[in-house]
């Protein structure tokens, strides 16, 4: 896998972590350390993406 696909497949994960994190954010009674934990996990995407951007 080349680096630049690498770096599109992190981004559509961003993306669908940004996407469950809304929808967790709009359902009513919705639980926020598991939007916590996506939202880290959404953060850690984004500066593994920044770091392999930096680096090509």
């Amino acid at each position: 896998m080349s680096l630049s696909s690498h770096v599109e497949e992190l981004k559509k994960k961003h993306q669908t972590l940004s996407d469950q994190v809304e929808d967790a954010q709009r359902a009513p009674g919705s639980n926020d350390l598991e939007i916590a934990e996506l939202k880290k996990q959404k953060l850690k995407l984004k500066e593994e993406i920044e770091r392999l951007s930096v680096g090509a």
